[in-house]
């Protein structure tokens, strides 16, 4: 393992996902939309081969950003899901603008 490598495993969240090459990236940023997907709808989705999906699932597991599990519908498949969460989910801030007020918020008008 190189230090590139050591350094994205020590990061944690999308901090890690950030160093990684662009296909695992691309692949993380489709597993957030969708929650569970194979490889196979990984490749359809992405419109990346085959391969370099294998490769960007390889580098996402590398940095615990994705998790496996077999397929209940076929055992020979394993089904993909993100392990990192985005932090404005977690803590509610995603839309606030640095002001504090909530994106699209209408705010009241002065009289």
């Amino acid at each position: 393992m190189s230090a590139t490598d050591t350094k994205a495993v020590e990061s944690d969240g999308w901090e890690a996902v950030a160093e990684l090459p662009p296909s695992a990236k691309l692949v993380a940023k489709v597993l957030e939309y969708n929650d569970r997907l194979t490889q196979s709808q990984l490749a359809e989705e992405t419109m990346l081969p085959p391969r370099t999906v294998r490769y960007g699932l390889n580098r996402l597991e590398e940095v615990d950003a994705v998790d496996s599990r077999f397929s209940f519908t076929d055992a020979r498949k394993r089904v993909y899901t993100l392990a990192v969460e985005d932090e404005a989910k977690q803590d509610g801030t995603r839309g606030t603008k640095r002001d504090g007020t909530r994106s699209g918020s209408v705010l009241p008008a002065d009289d």
